[in-house]
């Protein structure tokens, strides 16, 4: 069965020792809101008519109130006194906050600009000064200990780190955008139009401003908290937290796929991973798309869940390598997931900007350079790749205005090449070229990681799964097509044939898809009964793709495995160096394999 939480095990440390420097730290992760109050207690105990400073600092989504009513309730009934200061007293209005990222926000429905901000810039001026000033105006008890807690998103930069006691609450980006559903809105903004608004601001203003700081503050911090299960919170000392990520980062690691419907989705993943029923269908599963999915760590039969951003923040060389981490510093290269229009209906007809065009338009890092691999289809299935030979820039433009303009359908194919799509072809698609999954399709896409920018040239007509029309960006579009990539060139460079590279007995590897414009390269490994390989000191990502099960074993160390099934995805960090996969199941299997290109030199830095 499909492993929708897939676990990490701690292996080579036994003993996850807490850092002597954080206050009445304890070994490994503690479940509970006792473990949150040990410390606070603990130190009351030691400071009996002091005042005690707490920030509780974290991530936007996370429930502060929830901790904090537990947190409160418990001092109080102990006799300590309790205040509170919320970071959001201290920072702009929403209004301040939108003419500040008006130029990140863009009124583009779907793109913004990627910030540069830092966490001081969601404040007021001199706001760290302002919170000393109300600290030394309270009026204290003299006989009771008195705790001056600060919570919210900026805790720790607002005191200026003078704390007695730190925490971060930390959720999943998958976290935050299931409560953006429900009720949540942008940190800082007192209204948003809709969720499609939210997921931009977070895009472009709230994740690139408030993971950077994660990453600034978070060494600094006491006591890590995750709080993907409110009602039960799991803390860990940040020490230990970067101990089991080290750990972890040496062996096989799987993140944990993140499910998305969408109007345009199929049935097959539904089924497959047995998704809530009430979902109309399922369009996406990333696995993983760095940035959007966490991990899910286990120590001692507990389990802690990490963005997987802080697995490659702080390891980032073990996992990439060297040369990798050369070109892309601690940003993971390579993204897999699944679009699945089984039982669906076509993706709509779409192109993806260029490297200088993202940069300058976007402020963002990466192309978006893809590849579709068909791994389950119906009959007579098909893929749209590149133009026809009689498409102009002109005519193509013209009628796909006028689609929208008069809601009028056009005929697609008058422009863009459809071509039979069977299970195990692989098509690639560089950056400017036109493209779609036709319906009943489960593709797996090996690509860049960037994944936010298709520029949608034709859709049908369609409205979203909001009931709104769906954003069209034709002119960011006719910006970027490639208009030389028409039948010819198209059948002759995107649509490979694979090519044997090396042979094992009966198991052999195929070169499946390779290009000096695509920073990725596509292997496939026909597996028998084993097969011998080397990371050769970078990272390797398989999925497999055909049969019932593969173990891959390290060859220093044969007590150190994972177990792929199928439609699963696994990361071989650099380091993990010689491993075999062996084949467990009942009949052949196939795997893709895919890394970074070791023609690709080009430095995103």
């Amino acid at each position: 069965m499909f492993e929708k939480r897939p676990i990490n095990p701690i292996r080579f440390i036994q003993q996850m020792k807490p850092d002597t420097v954080t206050p009445y730290a304890k070994d490994g992760v503690q479940r509970g809101f006792e473990a949150i109050l040990s410390p606070l207690l603990q130190q009351a105990a030691m400071n009996s008519t002091s005042v005690i400073h707490v920030a509780i600092d974290g991530t936007h989504g996370a429930d502060y109130q929830h901790v904090l009513a537990r947190i409160i309730d418990v001092l109080e009934q102990e006799g300590h006194k309790t205040l509170l200061i919320g970071t959001n007293s201290f920072m702009k209005t929403s209004e301040e906050l939108r003419t500040f990222f008006e130029a990140n926000i863009t009124d583009n429905r779907a793109f913004g600009y990627f910030s540069d901000a830092k966490i001081g810039d969601y404040f007021i001026p001199e706001a760290q000064d302002k919170i000393d000033s109300f600290k030394n105006q309270i009026q204290l008890p003299v006989h009771q200990t008195t705790f001056i807690i600060t919570f919210g998103p900026g805790a720790y930069w607002l005191g200026k780190g003078n704390y007695d006691l730190t925490y971060f609450l930390d959720v999943s980006r998958e976290y935050q955008q299931m409560e953006h559903k429900a009720h949540l809105l942008n940190f800082g903004f007192s209204w948003n139009r809709d969720v499609v608004e939210k997921y931009k601001i977070c895009l472009f203003v709230e994740w690139p401003v408030l993971e950077t700081y994660r990453k600034e503050v978070l060494n600094s911090i006491h006591y890590y908290v995750d709080m993907n299960e409110p009602e039960c919170p799991k803390l860990t000392t940040v020490f230990t937290l970067r101990q089991m990520i080290a750990d972890i980062a040496k062996s096989p690691m799987r993140v944990k796929p993140f499910f998305a419907p969408g109007i345009w989705g199929g049935q097959y993943l539904k089924k497959f991973a047995e998704l809530p029923k009430e979902w109309a269908n399922c369009a996406w599963s990333f696995e993983p798309i760095a940035p959007e999915n966490s991990i899910l760590v286990k120590y001692n039969d507990e389990l802690i869940e990490i963005p997987f951003l802080m697995v490659m923040h702080y390891e980032h060389p073990a996992i990439l390598g060297n040369r990798i981490v050369g070109l892309f510093g601690d940003y993971f290269p390579i993204r897999f997931d699944y679009l699945d229009t089984i039982d669906g209906d076509s993706l709509s007809c779409q192109v993806h900007p260029k490297q200088e065009y993202i940069r300058e338009t976007f402020n963002e890092f990466m192309a978006q350079q893809e590849s579709y691999y068909i791994m389950e289809n119906l009959e007579n299935t098909s893929v749209f790749l590149g133009l026809t030979e009689h498409c102009t820039k002109e005519e193509f433009f013209n009628a796909v205005h006028h689609a929208q303009e008069t809601g009028e359908p056009i005929q697609i194919t008058d422009f863009v090449n459809q071509y039979e799509a069977n299970k195990g072809d692989l098509f690639l698609i560089p950056t400017g070229t036109v493209h779609a999954s036709g319906k009943n399709n489960l593709v797996l896409e090996i690509s860049s990681t960037t994944w936010w920018f298709t520029f949608k040239i034709y859709d049908f007509l369609r409205k979203g799964m909001d009931g709104k029309p769906r954003p069209i960006n034709i002119d960011h579009a006719f910006d970027n097509i490639d208009f030389d990539k028409r039948t010819a060139w198209v059948e002759g460079n995107l649509i490979p044939t694979p090519s044997l590279l090396q042979k094992q007995g009966i198991n052999e590897e195929y070169v499946l898809g390779q290009r000096e414009d695509l920073l990725f390269y596509v292997h496939r490994v026909h597996l028998h009964d084993t097969w011998e390989d080397h990371t050769n000191n970078e990272m390797v990502m398989y999925n497999l793709v055909e049969g019932e099960k593969v173990r891959i074993v390290s060859c220093a160390d044969e007590s150190i495995y994972v177990e792929l099934q199928y439609a699963e995805s696994y990361i071989l960090p650099a380091v993990f160096s010689a491993y075999k996969i062996i084949n467990i199941g009942n009949k052949p299997c196939k795997l893709v394999k895919a890394g970074v290109s070791k023609a690709w030199d080009v430095s995103l830095l």
